[in-house]
């Protein structure tokens, strides 16, 4: 087994980045990811790192979010010069570094029930605008994948994880509109599975591996499975008995799950090695798999972003992650 980070470090500077890059290559041997440190502003943000990424789409913040407009604004472009200063970071501290990767995007459901168009409401609430949205994403994400093998040529494995925590709300008519009186209207799974299909077809086009990640309760791992991912990343805390059969039969087929098994905040007693390798244990015993048989397939993680931790917290977190990944190998 192995383990890996879900996104996000904590730090409000650009030092903070640079320190996170260093805590995620030193204490992540098998699957370092490239941080996320959203304590600089919107613009380093998860969704500010995935419009980054988008292709052809013009967008800028405004004070009630993200929206697109007919040409990139300030922040907009700020997001994109801070996205290049980072991974120019990464590419200094990790150029000797050989064996897999991960790098993390918002998806286009997410997306699409935070950003707004350009005369308000969400992108969500227009089925063109929405396509357009993912399809951005999609192309955006070519170029991106292209950039992080030029800039880490050592990576022979290169995982891009998709960010959904909003999809669950998005096929459950749970999405607010922008009076906050109304819900948007539901999103059938077709549709669903169809814009992330884009997204992740575009990752594997790039001979990179794709997963997608959520820690919502009712994220629905079959339709992502479904829709090309080839890696689900969960929180264990939130699964119903329906989630660990899903998860179990994408172990039993060979593809990854990460399990969020340490508090991405400070918890006011931390978990030994001994806990958390009993814990990734019983729930093994739980869903019928053998350990020896999973093996590398399973990866375990926080919880989720480790951005509301403290940087002494989110550095040991990561640290019994991997020990326990090593107890249970």
């Amino acid at each position: 087994m192995i383990a890996t980070g879900v996104g996000s470090m904590p730090g409000g500077d650009q030092p903070a980045y640079d320190e996170a890059v260093r805590v995620v290559l030193g204490e992540l041997a098998d699957l370092p990811h490239l941080p996320e440190v959203p304590g600089r502003g919107a613009p380093a943000g998860m969704l500010g790192r995935a419009l980054a990424v988008t292709d052809g789409l013009g967008i800028d913040l405004q004070p009630a979010g993200w929206r697109l407009t007919d040409a990139s604004g300030v922040d907009h472009r700020r997001a994109r010069s801070l996205l290049a200063q980072d991974l120019d970071g990464l590419e200094e501290q990790g150029q000797d570094y050989t064996g897999s990767f991960k790098v993390q995007v918002a998806g286009p459901w997410t997306l699409s029930a935070t950003v707004e168009k350009p005369r308000g409401d969400k992108v969500l609430s227009d089925v063109g605008a929405r396509r357009e949205l993912a399809q951005a994403l999609a192309e955006g994400l070519r170029g991106h994948v292209r950039d992080v093998r030029r800039r880490l040529p050592g990576v022979d494995r290169l995982v891009v994880q998709v960010d959904e925590p909003m999809l669950a709300a998005v096929l459950g008519g749970g999405v607010p509109t922008a009076s906050g009186f109304g819900r948007h209207r539901t999103v059938h799974p077709p549709e669903a599975s169809e814009h992330l299909g884009w997204v992740l077809d575009a990752i594997g086009a790039e001979q990179a591996e794709p997963w997608v990640h959520s820690c919502a309760p009712g994220t629905p791992w079959a339709l992502l499975r479904g829709a090309g991912a080839r890696g689900l990343s969960a929180d264990l805390d939130t699964l119903s008995a329906r989630d660990h059969e899903a998860l179990a039969e994408a172990l039993d087929a060979g593809e990854s799950v990460a399990l969020g098994v340490v508090a991405s905040t400070d918890p006011a007693q931390a978990p030994t090695e001994t806990e958390l390798t009993e814990r990734v244990l019983r729930w093994l015993d739980l869903v019928g798999l053998d350990p020896v048989t999973v093996g590398d397939s399973l990866v375990l993680s926080p919880t989720c972003g480790l951005a509301g931790a403290t940087p002494a917290w989110s550095a040991q977190a990561l640290r019994l992650l991997s020990a326990a990944a090593r107890h249970l190998t």
